[in-house]
Protein backbone atom coordinates (compact mmCIF):
# COMPACT_ATOMS: atom_id res chain seq x y z
CA UNK A 1 0.00 0.00 0.00
CA UNK A 2 0.92 3.43 -0.39
CA UNK A 3 1.73 5.75 2.58
CA UNK A 4 0.06 8.34 4.05
CA UNK A 5 -0.10 11.66 2.21
CA UNK A 6 -0.46 14.84 4.48
CA UNK A 7 -3.92 16.74 3.48
CA UNK A 8 -3.97 19.08 1.45
CA UNK A 9 -6.13 22.40 2.02
CA UNK A 10 -6.07 23.76 -1.39
CA UNK A 11 -6.60 21.77 -3.09
CA UNK A 12 -44.73 7.81 0.89
CA UNK A 13 -45.64 9.01 -2.73
CA UNK A 14 -48.16 6.91 -3.42
CA UNK A 15 -47.31 5.99 -7.28
CA UNK A 16 -43.64 5.00 -6.50
CA UNK A 17 -43.12 3.51 -9.89
CA UNK A 18 -44.52 5.86 -11.95
CA UNK A 19 -42.40 8.65 -9.58
CA UNK A 20 -39.15 6.89 -10.32
CA UNK A 21 -39.82 6.50 -14.04
CA UNK A 22 -40.39 9.59 -14.53
CA UNK A 23 -37.32 10.53 -12.81
CA UNK A 24 -35.31 8.20 -14.66
CA UNK A 25 -36.88 9.65 -18.24
CA UNK A 26 -35.92 12.87 -17.35
CA UNK A 27 -31.96 12.08 -15.36
CA UNK A 28 -29.24 14.62 -17.33
CA UNK A 29 -25.87 13.28 -18.59
CA UNK A 30 -23.61 12.24 -16.24
CA UNK A 31 -22.49 15.37 -14.82
CA UNK A 32 -18.67 16.51 -13.69
CA UNK A 33 -17.50 17.93 -10.21
CA UNK A 34 -17.71 22.24 -11.15
CA UNK A 35 -14.64 23.91 -10.83
CA UNK A 36 -16.56 26.94 -8.50
CA UNK A 37 -17.04 24.41 -6.14
CA UNK A 38 -20.03 23.31 -3.89
CA UNK A 39 -21.63 26.12 -2.80
CA UNK A 40 -21.62 26.22 1.27
CA UNK A 41 -20.01 22.98 0.85
CA UNK A 42 -16.67 22.85 -1.27
CA UNK A 43 -14.56 25.77 -2.59
CA UNK A 44 -13.68 26.35 -5.99
CA UNK A 45 -10.64 24.63 -6.56
CA UNK A 46 -10.84 21.68 -4.28
CA UNK A 47 -11.00 18.18 -5.30
CA UNK A 48 -11.02 15.03 -3.07
CA UNK A 49 -7.16 13.71 -2.66
CA UNK A 50 -6.00 10.46 -1.88
CA UNK A 51 -5.31 9.32 1.26
CA UNK A 52 -3.78 5.65 0.52
CA UNK A 53 -5.06 2.47 -1.99
CA UNK A 54 -4.13 -0.84 -2.01
CA UNK A 55 -7.24 -2.09 -0.60
CA UNK A 56 -9.89 -4.09 -2.30
CA UNK A 57 -13.50 -2.91 -2.18
CA UNK A 58 -13.59 0.56 0.83
CA UNK A 59 -16.85 0.73 2.27
CA UNK A 60 -18.60 1.94 5.22
CA UNK A 61 -16.72 4.95 6.40
CA UNK A 62 -17.82 6.59 10.23
CA UNK A 63 -15.97 8.71 12.54
CA UNK A 64 -14.48 8.21 15.91
CA UNK A 65 -14.47 10.65 18.37
CA UNK A 66 -11.05 11.16 18.79
CA UNK A 67 -11.52 12.77 15.18
CA UNK A 68 -10.06 9.11 13.62
CA UNK A 69 -12.42 6.97 10.74
CA UNK A 70 -13.19 3.46 10.79
CA UNK A 71 -14.14 1.76 7.16
CA UNK A 72 -14.18 -1.59 5.95
CA UNK A 73 -12.27 -3.49 3.08
CA UNK A 74 -15.47 -5.84 2.15
CA UNK A 75 -13.87 -8.21 0.01
CA UNK A 76 -10.56 -8.77 2.42
CA UNK A 77 -12.91 -9.11 5.58
CA UNK A 78 -10.96 -6.39 7.15
CA UNK A 79 -12.02 -3.08 9.17
CA UNK A 80 -9.53 -0.57 9.42
CA UNK A 81 -8.66 2.25 11.54
CA UNK A 82 -7.12 5.89 10.43
CA UNK A 83 -5.92 7.40 13.72
CA UNK A 84 -5.82 11.12 13.82
CA UNK A 85 -2.18 11.02 12.80
CA UNK A 86 -2.88 9.35 9.82
CA UNK A 87 -1.67 5.68 11.02
CA UNK A 88 -3.82 3.12 9.10
CA UNK A 89 -4.25 -0.52 11.10
CA UNK A 90 -6.88 -3.51 10.98
CA UNK A 91 -8.44 -3.65 14.17
CA UNK A 92 -10.91 -6.46 13.05
CA UNK A 93 -10.38 -9.39 10.40
CA UNK A 94 -13.01 -12.25 9.67
CA UNK A 95 -15.89 -10.00 9.40
CA UNK A 96 -18.48 -11.80 7.56
CA UNK A 97 -18.43 -9.20 4.68
CA UNK A 98 -19.07 -6.39 7.02
CA UNK A 99 -19.94 -3.35 5.02
CA UNK A 100 -21.52 -0.70 6.48
CA UNK A 101 -20.27 0.75 9.92
CA UNK A 102 -21.74 2.39 12.70
CA UNK A 103 -20.48 4.22 16.85
CA UNK A 104 -23.15 3.26 19.76
CA UNK A 105 -23.39 6.32 22.26
CA UNK A 106 -20.89 4.11 23.93
CA UNK A 107 -18.25 4.21 21.56
CA UNK A 108 -18.88 0.47 20.35
CA UNK A 109 -18.18 -0.35 16.90
CA UNK A 110 -21.19 -1.88 15.02
CA UNK A 111 -21.30 -3.89 11.50
CA UNK A 112 -24.24 -4.70 8.70
CA UNK A 113 -22.32 -8.34 8.31
CA UNK A 114 -23.36 -9.08 4.02
CA UNK A 115 -22.03 -12.57 4.60
CA UNK A 116 -22.91 -13.34 8.17
CA UNK A 117 -26.61 -12.14 7.54
CA UNK A 118 -26.52 -10.22 10.88
CA UNK A 119 -26.06 -7.26 13.02
CA UNK A 120 -23.09 -7.83 15.11
CA UNK A 121 -21.16 -5.39 17.50
CA UNK A 122 -17.65 -5.17 19.23
CA UNK A 123 -17.22 -4.86 22.14
CA UNK A 124 -14.77 -2.51 23.72
CA UNK A 125 -12.69 -5.69 25.09
CA UNK A 126 -12.76 -7.02 20.93
CA UNK A 127 -15.71 -9.41 21.47
CA UNK A 128 -17.84 -9.38 18.57
CA UNK A 129 -21.92 -10.14 19.38
CA UNK A 130 -25.07 -10.75 16.94
CA UNK A 131 -27.14 -8.35 17.84
CA UNK A 132 -29.84 -9.77 14.99
CA UNK A 133 -30.53 -12.27 12.09
CA UNK A 134 -34.18 -10.55 11.59
CA UNK A 135 -37.37 -10.74 12.13
CA UNK A 136 -39.75 -13.46 12.84
CA UNK A 137 -40.19 -15.17 9.53
CA UNK A 138 -37.69 -12.53 7.72
CA UNK A 139 -34.04 -13.43 8.36
CA UNK A 140 -31.47 -11.30 7.08
CA UNK A 141 -30.07 -11.84 3.43
CA UNK A 142 -27.42 -9.29 3.21
CA UNK A 143 -27.61 -5.99 5.17
CA UNK A 144 -25.82 -3.34 3.63
CA UNK A 145 -25.83 -0.12 6.35
CA UNK A 146 -26.79 0.89 9.41
CA UNK A 147 -27.45 3.99 11.96
CA UNK A 148 -28.10 4.75 15.23
CA UNK A 149 -30.45 6.95 16.18
CA UNK A 150 -30.39 8.91 20.06
CA UNK A 151 -32.26 6.14 21.38
CA UNK A 152 -29.27 3.80 20.48
CA UNK A 153 -31.92 1.89 18.28
CA UNK A 154 -30.63 0.87 14.66
CA UNK A 155 -31.71 1.64 11.11
CA UNK A 156 -30.73 -0.90 8.94
CA UNK A 157 -30.81 -1.46 5.11
CA UNK A 158 -31.21 -5.12 3.41
CA UNK A 159 -31.15 -5.04 -0.02
CA UNK A 160 -30.02 -8.99 -0.30
CA UNK A 161 -26.76 -9.71 -2.05
CA UNK A 162 -26.27 -9.66 -5.48
CA UNK A 163 -27.60 -10.69 -8.22
CA UNK A 164 -30.34 -8.64 -7.51
CA UNK A 165 -33.87 -11.21 -7.78
CA UNK A 166 -37.01 -10.39 -9.13
CA UNK A 167 -39.56 -10.14 -7.28
CA UNK A 168 -37.05 -10.95 -4.46
CA UNK A 169 -38.13 -8.68 -1.00
CA UNK A 170 -36.21 -5.99 0.16
CA UNK A 171 -36.24 -4.07 3.43
CA UNK A 172 -35.76 -1.12 5.90
CA UNK A 173 -36.04 -2.15 9.29
CA UNK A 174 -35.79 -0.53 12.83
CA UNK A 175 -34.15 -2.40 15.29
CA UNK A 176 -35.26 -0.67 18.80
CA UNK A 177 -32.45 -0.52 21.82
CA UNK A 178 -32.24 -3.31 23.41
CA UNK A 179 -34.44 -5.92 20.96
CA UNK A 180 -33.89 -8.85 19.26
CA UNK A 181 -36.40 -8.63 16.05
CA UNK A 182 -36.21 -5.81 14.17
CA UNK A 183 -39.24 -3.74 12.81
CA UNK A 184 -39.95 -3.41 9.02
CA UNK A 185 -39.79 0.01 7.60
CA UNK A 186 -40.00 -0.35 4.10
CA UNK A 187 -40.20 -3.29 1.96
CA UNK A 188 -41.12 -1.79 -1.37
CA UNK A 189 -37.67 -0.09 -2.32
CA UNK A 190 -36.28 -1.76 -4.89
CA UNK A 191 -32.84 -2.27 -3.54
CA UNK A 192 -32.65 0.19 -0.40
CA UNK A 193 -28.56 0.66 0.66
CA UNK A 194 -27.51 4.36 2.00
CA UNK A 195 -29.40 5.70 4.85
CA UNK A 196 -29.23 8.98 7.14
CA UNK A 197 -31.13 10.55 9.79
CA UNK A 198 -31.80 14.48 9.84
CA UNK A 199 -30.29 16.08 12.61
CA UNK A 200 -33.18 16.22 14.82
CA UNK A 201 -33.71 13.27 14.33
CA UNK A 202 -37.33 13.28 12.80
CA UNK A 203 -36.31 11.99 9.52
CA UNK A 204 -34.75 9.20 7.78
CA UNK A 205 -33.72 9.32 4.39
CA UNK A 206 -33.09 6.61 1.91
CA UNK A 207 -31.49 5.67 -1.18
CA UNK A 208 -32.27 2.76 -4.02
CA UNK A 209 -29.46 1.30 -5.55
CA UNK A 210 -31.35 0.93 -8.76
CA UNK A 211 -33.15 3.56 -9.05
CA UNK A 212 -32.63 7.17 -9.16
CA UNK A 213 -35.41 8.43 -5.87
CA UNK A 214 -34.02 8.96 -2.78
CA UNK A 215 -36.88 8.76 -0.48
CA UNK A 216 -38.06 10.50 3.08
CA UNK A 217 -39.83 9.21 6.11
CA UNK A 218 -41.10 10.93 9.46
CA UNK A 219 -39.82 9.31 12.45
CA UNK A 220 -42.70 8.59 15.01
CA UNK A 221 -41.70 9.08 19.03
CA UNK A 222 -41.16 4.49 18.88
CA UNK A 223 -38.84 4.58 15.75
CA UNK A 224 -41.52 3.53 13.19
CA UNK A 225 -41.33 5.61 10.20
CA UNK A 226 -44.30 6.77 7.79
CA UNK A 227 -45.42 9.21 5.35
CA UNK A 228 -43.06 7.75 3.05
CA UNK A 229 -42.32 10.46 -0.19
CA UNK A 230 -39.68 11.54 -2.59
CA UNK A 231 -37.03 13.32 -1.13
CA UNK A 232 -34.74 13.99 -4.32
CA UNK A 233 -34.25 13.12 -7.68
CA UNK A 234 -30.42 11.57 -9.01
CA UNK A 235 -28.84 13.97 -11.19
CA UNK A 236 -26.89 12.42 -14.78
CA UNK A 237 -27.64 8.70 -14.37
CA UNK A 238 -27.60 6.79 -17.86
CA UNK A 239 -31.16 5.70 -19.02
CA UNK A 240 -29.89 2.24 -19.17
CA UNK A 241 -28.14 2.04 -16.09
CA UNK A 242 -28.86 1.69 -12.55
CA UNK A 243 -28.14 4.84 -10.45
CA UNK A 244 -25.72 2.81 -8.52
CA UNK A 245 -27.07 5.09 -5.43
CA UNK A 246 -24.97 3.70 -2.08
CA UNK A 247 -23.55 5.03 1.08
CA UNK A 248 -24.25 8.68 2.46
CA UNK A 249 -23.82 11.15 4.69
CA UNK A 250 -25.41 14.48 5.56
CA UNK A 251 -24.11 17.44 7.52
CA UNK A 252 -24.80 20.01 10.27
CA UNK A 253 -27.05 22.53 7.61
CA UNK A 254 -28.82 18.63 7.00
CA UNK A 255 -27.41 19.04 3.31
CA UNK A 256 -27.36 15.28 2.13
CA UNK A 257 -24.38 13.36 0.14
CA UNK A 258 -25.19 10.54 -1.81
CA UNK A 259 -22.78 8.27 -3.75
CA UNK A 260 -23.41 7.57 -7.32
CA UNK A 261 -22.11 6.04 -10.18
CA UNK A 262 -22.16 10.01 -12.03
CA UNK A 263 -20.05 10.92 -8.19
CA UNK A 264 -21.40 12.22 -4.98
CA UNK A 265 -24.12 14.23 -5.49
CA UNK A 266 -25.29 17.04 -2.66
CA UNK A 267 -28.72 18.16 -2.02
CA UNK A 268 -29.75 20.58 0.27
CA UNK A 269 -32.44 20.38 3.37
CA UNK A 270 -35.06 20.64 1.16
CA UNK A 271 -33.90 18.07 -1.57
CA UNK A 272 -32.61 20.74 -4.19
CA UNK A 273 -29.36 19.59 -5.97
CA UNK A 274 -26.45 21.47 -5.26
CA UNK A 275 -23.26 20.00 -6.94
CA UNK A 276 -21.29 17.31 -7.50
CA UNK A 277 -18.19 15.53 -5.89
CA UNK A 278 -15.66 13.22 -7.65
CA UNK A 279 -12.48 11.48 -6.80
CA UNK A 280 -10.37 9.14 -9.18
CA UNK A 281 -12.45 6.28 -8.61
CA UNK A 282 -16.12 6.07 -8.07
CA UNK A 283 -17.06 6.36 -4.01
CA UNK A 284 -19.13 3.85 -2.47
CA UNK A 285 -19.60 5.89 0.95
CA UNK A 286 -19.06 9.22 2.80
CA UNK A 287 -18.55 9.96 5.79
CA UNK A 288 -17.07 13.48 7.76
CA UNK A 289 -14.55 13.21 10.40
CA UNK A 290 -11.28 14.64 11.58
CA UNK A 291 -10.54 16.74 14.95
CA UNK A 292 -13.27 19.31 13.42
CA UNK A 293 -15.16 16.57 11.13
CA UNK A 294 -14.52 19.30 8.64
CA UNK A 295 -13.08 17.04 6.26
CA UNK A 296 -15.15 14.30 3.76
CA UNK A 297 -13.59 10.67 3.35
CA UNK A 298 -14.79 8.81 0.43
CA UNK A 299 -14.18 5.24 0.03
CA UNK A 300 -13.68 4.55 -3.64
CA UNK A 301 -12.89 1.14 -4.67
CA UNK A 302 -9.18 0.34 -3.92
CA UNK A 303 -8.88 4.01 -2.53
CA UNK A 304 -9.58 5.93 0.19
CA UNK A 305 -10.26 9.62 -0.63
CA UNK A 306 -10.25 13.10 1.47
CA UNK A 307 -11.85 16.41 0.84
CA UNK A 308 -11.02 19.70 3.03
CA UNK A 309 -14.86 21.32 3.31
CA UNK A 310 -16.19 24.32 4.44
CA UNK A 311 -18.82 23.01 6.45
CA UNK A 312 -18.57 20.21 9.34
CA UNK A 313 -20.44 17.09 9.92
CA UNK A 314 -23.30 16.90 12.66
CA UNK A 315 -22.58 17.03 16.07
CA UNK A 316 -23.61 13.80 16.99
CA UNK A 317 -21.32 10.66 17.06
CA UNK A 318 -20.78 8.84 13.77
CA UNK A 319 -22.78 9.61 11.07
Amino acid sequence: MKTVRPLKRNRTCIFEGLCAAIAALVAAPVLAQSPAGVPGVLAGGEVPELVQEGFTFTEGPVGSAEGGLFFSDIRANKTHYLDPGGKIAVIREGTNGANGLALTKDGELLFAEGEGKRISKRGKDGTITTLTEGAPGIPLLAPNDLIVDAKGGIYFTDPGPRPVVPGRTTHVFYLPAGAKAPIVIDARNPRPNGLVLTNDGKTLIVDDTLGVIVWAFDIEPDGTATNKRVFATLRGIPADHESGADGMAIDSDDRVYVTTVAGVQVFDSKGQFLGMIKADRQAANVAFAGPDKQTLYLTAREGLYRVKTLVRGPSRLGK
